[in-house]
């Protein structure tokens, strides 16, 4: 055992070494990557004060605020803190050219647009949208701000491609407030979930894909899922525990004869989980991870979920996932997804481990490119920060994929072809077999499908495993 720890832990040392010369030229190819996103402002003072702030988001500055990355360039701070704060410069380009270079280099055609809520904890009541409301990060209700991120997963790599701030419901309506903070006037209140449409019918034209995937904040809302429908995308959306549902593959309750039949009771996913039979979980290996294959077990059925107090009135497919965890116990994910013929549980489950790998572009974006680490009250200076966070962000990981890759050009650099080489190639898309419910989907020809209503039992018999 512990020859074995050894002979892993120099394997180990050895993967993470850095090569000689891995970073050199690392700041040219920094402007070169600048080019494109400090082209979409109007002067050059602009432009110098974008290159200065991500340089300074991307150095080993212990917090990147306005104050610390002036002060590395010996810049005057209030320069760059009007530039961040104030200046009436247009993020959305920006983020409109990182969009296209991720489709161009990271897309495939069945990626994964991923939805993910993300919090900062913040002090005081004068920051924008700032109030009382549930942080994920300290897994309580704390003083915050909140911002929908969206994400896109392919089999290359994972990245952030926009943001939305949310703007609670007591700040819509506050007129002095929003002045204060430079909300536009326009602006009105809109949930989370209408944030995220914005941002699937902005960039989804842009980035191929054929899954949407969120946590089950996104997932919990009918809503939503009613709203992808129409949308003709395709969904795999977590839910939380206490969903209701009936399973539709049940077998019905004994008939005593008289009166109406009864059907099949409304109860819990994590109840209907937990009276599964062993036999009944697969094991699927999702992908290779850093501690080894990844596995996970799934088990699934045909369900009409209750959501808002009454019945969804559409089929869908409940998908359970379980992890073993180090002492033993079991850890339960629940989603539900509108596709119920026709795709493999290995399928499902690559799209279920994509909202995961959001969670990695999240904690990259704060730990290593000062996502979190802002001090501005306004929405101009919120989105401005975001968004030049992201291009850092997205910076990191073309470097971090270009010293993975021995294939490079004689400076070192890695092109989108070369990365395409080593990506692992897309699943083949197979046709439907009856005999088969779990055949991959040919999404190209599906995405205009429309949604199954519940139906005969002869329809439901038909998608029984």
């Amino acid at each position: 055992m512990e020859r074995r720890f050894h002979i892993r832990l120099d394997e180990l040392l050895d993967d993470a070494e850095v090569r000689p010369g891995l970073l050199r030229g690392v700041v040219t190819r920094l402007e070169t990557f600048l080019q494109p996103y400090v082209a979409e402002l109007c002067s050059p003072e602009q432009r110098s004060n974008a290159q200065y702030y991500v340089q300074g988001l991307l150095s080993d500055l212990e917090s990147k605020d306005v104050e610390s990355i002036a002060y590395m360039h010996d810049l005057e701070r209030q320069g760059l803190q009007k530039f961040i704060g104030q200046a009436p410069w247009d993020h959305c380009p920006l983020l409109r050219v990182l969009t296209r270079q991720v489709a161009a280099e990271l897309g495939e055609p069945d990626g994964v647009l991923v939805f993910d809520p993300s919090a900062f904890p913040k002090k005081g009541t004068e920051s924008v949208g700032v109030q009382r409301q549930w942080c994920g990060r300290l897994g309580k209700k704390e003083n915050c701000q909140v911002g929908i991120y969206l994400g896109y997963v392919s089999r290359v790599e994972h990245a952030l491609v926009d943001v939305r701030l949310y703007l609670p419901k007591e700040w819509a309506r506050a007129r002095k407030r929003r002045k204060k903070a430079g909300v536009p006037a326009e602006l009105r209140f809109r949930t989370r979930h209408e944030l995220a449409l914005e941002m699937l019918d902005e960039r989804g034209p842009l980035l191929p894909h054929a899954w949407i995937a969120g946590d089950d904040e996104m997932g919990r809302c009918s809503w939503f899922r009613q709203e992808l429908r129409s949308r003709h995308e395709h969904y795999l959306l977590a839910v939380p525990s206490n969903t209701l549902m009936q399973d539709l593959l049940a077998p019905e309750p004994p008939y005593s004869g008289r009166g109406r039949r009864p059907a099949v009771p409304f109860t819990r996913v994590d109840c209907w989980c937990a009276g599964l039979p062993e036999e009944t979980w697969k094991t699927i290996e999702v992908r290779d991870g850093e501690k080894g294959p990844l596995v996970v077990q799934a088990a699934t059925t045909l369900v009409q979920a209750r959501s808002d107090g009454r019945p969804s009135g559409v089929i869908e497919r409940l998908l359970v996932f379980r992890e073993q965890q180090g002492d033993g116990t079991w850890k339960h994910d629940y989603a539900l997804s509108d596709v119920i013929f026709d795709t493999t549980l290995a399928e499902f489950a690559r799209v279920f481990k994509a909202e995961h790998r959001i969670e990695e572009c999240l904690k990259r974006a704060k730990s290593d490119a000062g996502l979190g680490d802002y001090q501005v009250r306004s929405w101009e200076g919120w989105h401005h920060h975001q968004t030049l966070s992201l291009l850092a962000t997205w910076f990191l990981m073309q470097e971090t994929r270009r010293g993975k890759n021995t294939d490079t050009c004689p400076d070192g650099a890695t092109g989108a072809s070369a990365a395409r080489r080593d990506a692992q190639p897309p699943v083949a898309l197979q046709n439907a077999d009856a005999s088969s419910p779990y055949n991959e989907s040919p999404f190209a020809t599906e995405r205009g499908s429309a949604a199954l209503p519940l139906a005969s039992p002869q329809l439901l018999a038909a998608a029984a495993f």
